[in-house]
């Protein structure tokens, strides 16, 4: 049958099972939005900005394992995308980013909104197109779905001509082409079941991909017949239960003490779906030394490439795994659990006094439901929220990892929302609250049940540690003391505004907060001297880690 091109977007948009889309409309892409109009059953939920609808794809992606969809116009609009893009590309989450542009008579005119966005997302994106011929048009939509949500996922691009929307073309429907998963050979993993089965301390490392691959369940296989203690990446948080008494915690630069000791002491480490990236592996030379190192991963390029591995398994987690398990053998009891217990018993009674914030994390995950999910921007509060709320579930927490993105947390947790309806928490602070905090209008607008801990010191608190440790407490534009009240303005907007100012305020304030199926903005009013302990400097080595700050003082 004929349909105009933006019809043909619409229908494949269908086949692959699209529901809800996140954008913002403008010029070239207005046939698009007629058809989504006209067509009347994907709905359109439109942000505050377009760096909030590309975080909100995310979100949606993140908590579902689909592929989360953003539209924007060309232009200023296309390159609003752009940061929204590079968040999900850094962490390996599956996103179609759609964007008009003008007509094919005005392209490389410099006309009004012109922008090369597929230049400039060319080092951004797993694959992008430019579509000039509404003929490709339904054959690039469907490769773009197969390319984001297969082998190692990411985001992907389609810039569609203005006139391509318009023009005519046959149209006939197709069934989506399943994901298939290359099964790794069995010879390939002997070898190293062999190295795993001598090593007298194994450590198990978890990391996004384990999720991405859905093989949480594997991973806990894995480390109950190995009685192996786990640790996780902040991208793999949720992957292995976090109350399960084999977890050991986050590792990394702000990683548990326990988890740090361990890496040091384990003469075995497995690696599953992570790629070892500076935040992990601080000083890539020593991080592994004199350690068997096995990496599972989907993607050759991450094998050796940041640590040196003997034993690089290349495909996907869940199948390597499947295959794995069965060559290893069961292991009853194993001294290295009980160094687990002994450092975690330790790392507890010689913990520092709670701050207000972290206390306020802590009393959130007992009163939150099962399934809420948690959100976080980038920041001391992330490090919090990583290190004091419990992470049981995979696909429950989402947080910019790999880029570090300052305003994703609030597009994000309305991705979350409006893919689960479950209650979401959003972990922010004040920095980065302010730089998408335009979006508290789109939460309100769709009563979603988003509740925002507002960790409000009145400063950038990671630079201004840094600054603190490192450089003489000269702090230099850190201090910011914004003169806003964020209680008036969460109700300047519709929303729900409470405070925090000490702790007495907890418990009741939060149980107010959830309990309400609306946004609710909470304003934990804490110092601008609570600080993310432990801490290991980038380069150094786990045998550096800070965890007294007075020490170091």
């Amino acid at each position: 049958m004929k349909r105009i091109g933006a019809e043909i977007l619409i229908e494949c948009l269908k086949e692959q099972g699209v529901t809800t889309v996140f954008g913002y409309p403008g010029g070239t892409v207005l046939d698009i939005y007629d058809a989504l109009y006209r067509d009347g059953t994907i709905e359109h939920v439109i942000t505050s900005h377009e760096q909030g609808a590309a975080h909100a794809a995310d979100g949606w992606a993140r908590v579902t394992g689909k592929t989360g969809v953003v539209i924007a116009t060309s232009g200023p609009g296309a390159t609003n995308l752009v940061t929204g893009i590079a968040t999900a590309y850094m962490d390996s989450i599956p996103v179609v980013a759609i964007t008009g542009n003008v007509g094919a008579s005005m392209l490389g005119r410099d006309s009004f909104q012109e922008i090369d966005i597929f230049g400039i997302t060319l080092p951004i994106t797993k694959h992008n197109y430019i579509v000039k011929d509404v003929k490709d048009l339904a054959g690039v939509v469907r490769e773009a779905f197969q390319i984001a949500n297969s082998g190692r996922k990411g985001p992907v691009l389609i810039d569609i001509l203005k006139n391509v929307q318009s023009d005519t073309a046959d149209y006939a429907p197709q069934k989506p082409v399943p994901v298939r998963k290359k099964a790794v050979p069995p010879r390939e993993l002997e070898a190293a079941a062999q190295a795993i089965a001598k090593a007298q301390r194994p450590l198990i490392m978890v990391g996004g991909g384990v999720i991405a691959s859905e093989a949480a369940a594997e991973a806990r296989a894995l480390a109950e017949r190995l009685r192996a203690p786990v640790v996780s990446t902040l991208m793999g948080l949720g992957a292995f239960p976090a109350s399960h008494p084999l977890f050991a915690g986050m590792m990394g630069m702000h990683g548990t003490a326990t988890a740090a000791k361990l890496c040091m002491e384990s003469d075995c480490i497995i690696a599953l779906g992570t790629r070892f990236s500076d935040r992990v592996a601080l000083n890539r030379d020593k991080f592994a030394a004199g350690k068997t190192v096995v990496q599972l991963e989907i993607d050759e390029a991450e094998i050796d490439k940041n640590v040196g591995v003997t034993y690089g398994i290349l495909g996907d987690v869940k199948q390597s795994l499947t295959t794995l398990i069965p060559m290893l053998p069961e292991v009853g009891d194993r001294a290295f659990v009980k160094t687990l217990e002994n450092y975690r018993a330790q790392e507890k009674a010689t913990a520092k006094p709670l701050e207000l914030g972290h206390k306020v994390l802590i009393e959130a995950a007992k009163i939150a439901k099962e399934d809420t999910i948690v959100v976080t921007d980038v920041g001391q509060h992330q490090m919090w929220t990583a290190q004091y709320y419990p992470i049981e579930k995979p696909r429950t927490f989402c947080t910019s990892g790999g880029l570090g993105t300052m305003g994703y947390g609030l597009g994000a947790a309305i991705g979350a929302a409006k893919a689960t309806g479950k209650h979401v928490i959003l972990v922010t602070g004040d920095g980065c609250f302010n730089m998408n905090l335009n979006e508290l209008s789109t939460a309100v607008t769709h009563e979603l049940p988003i509740t925002i801990l507002l960790m409000n010191n009145h400063a950038l608190g990671m630079v201004r540690q840094w600054q603190k440790l490192f450089y003489g407490n000269r702090f230099s534009q850190t201090d910011v003391r914004k003169r806003t009240d964020y209680v008036r303005f969460a109700e300047s907007f519709g929303a729900v505004g409470l405070a925090i100012e000490k702790e007495e305020d907890i418990v009741p304030v939060l149980t107010k907060a959830l309990a309400m199926q609306t946004p609710v903005l909470v304003d934990c009013r804490i110092s601008n001297d609570e600080n993310v302990l432990p801490m290991i400097k980038p380069g150094q080595t786990y045998d550096t880690i800070i965890t007294d700050w007075e020490a170091r003082e």
